[in-house]
């Protein structure tokens, strides 16, 4: 751990949201700065090193993801020496406010991207799409955005029926529409589930020249969470912020799907459902033999009994 940061390993998840807030600033101040942006928002940074990860999340999801309700970035900050700039919203505001974009005219205006040598924007789905809109504040920046909105505003998306209740939010005013937010960037990258229909379809909006579409393929409508299950989602970081970060090291990292229940369930499913019993098989074989899988088990079990009866014949281990 960095120097003078033990701190940041505090546990902040028994205390009452009052609680809470008051300490998460008190640690901002110690190590760099907090700044309340209304009363759905405020920011906290961690000044540590010349590289800057800048993300969006929610107090809910920090509480939900964290053991120590602790944000996202505070590990890299531990362990790589990183910057960290903490923009946080209390539920899912997509950091659709003036006072938002005040703050990050301030901080071009001051040139505080100019300071650190890489700056890399992180979020997840509203906090994805925020990840890319304010991306442009930092021309040259990496942004690395899982199952992010292209924009709430009906016109473009109202195929997507997920997010009624929000489409008062403007999404045509300052750091609207998150594609054309990304021309700056040096690199972005879009981590999405091509199953998941509605996400694939903002994926799609988000193409670019400098835009690079991640297939996390049945990881489902909550691909954050497997990505940090599969202890994936630090390494990803970890080579945005040095600029390694490539497809063909992405489907690397991703080869811990292997090893991930929701996956392999999710994937069993969809075989079941297309009725393939050569390629169920052969998944419940590989399972069975590397964990204790009953479930898979049995299914093998069943597809065996379908290939005795003459159904199918499954090929041999080579």
């Amino acid at each position: 751990m960095q120097d003078g940061l033990e701190n940041l390993d505090e546990d902040l998840s028994g205390l009452k949201p009052a609680q809470w807030k008051a300490r998460m600033a008190a640690l901002a101040e110690q190590h760099g700065m907090y700044q309340p942006l209304g009363d759905k928002h405020f920011t906290t940074f961690i000044d540590q090193g010349n590289t800057l990860l800048v993300t969006f999340e929610t107090i809910q999801g920090i509480h939900n993801l964290s053991d120590q309700a602790q944000p996202l970035g505070f590990d890299l900050v531990k362990n790589l020496g990183w910057s960290h700039m903490c923009v946080v919203s209390d539920g899912d505001t997509w950091f659709r406010d003036e006072r938002i974009y005040g703050f990050f005219d301030q901080l071009i205006d001051d040139g505080f991207f100019d300071e650190f040598e890489n700056v890399l924007f992180y979020g997840a789905g509203p906090c994805g799409y925020a990840a890319a809109a304010y991306s442009v504040a930092s021309p040259g920046a990496t942004v690395v955005a899982v199952q992010p909105q292209a924009t709430l505003d009906p016109r473009m998306t109202e195929w997507d029926d997920r997010f009624a209740e929000n489409r008062r939010l403007s999404f045509t005013d300052r750091y609207g529409y998150a594609p054309d937010m990304l021309d700056a960037a040096g690199q972005a990258f879009v981590i999405y589930d091509p199953q998941v229909r509605l996400d694939a379809m903002h994926a799609a909006l988000f193409a670019r020249r400098n835009v690079t579409r991640l297939r996390a393929s049945h990881m489902g409508d909550a691909v954050q969470t497997r990505l940090i299950e599969m202890e994936m989602l630090y390494h990803i970081l970890s080579l945005a912020g040095s600029g390694k970060l490539s497809e063909a090291a992405f489907c690397k990292l991703f080869r811990a799907r292997r090893n991930n229940p929701f996956f392999l369930r999710n994937l069993l499913g969809r075989l079941e459902r297309e009725d393939r019993g050569v390629l169920i098989a052969l998944l419940c074989r590989n399972v069975t033999e590397r964990m204790r899988a009953p479930r898979f088990r049995r299914r093998l079990e069943e597809m065996q009994k379908r290939a005795e009866s003459g159904e199918f014949a499954i090929p041999d281990k080579r």
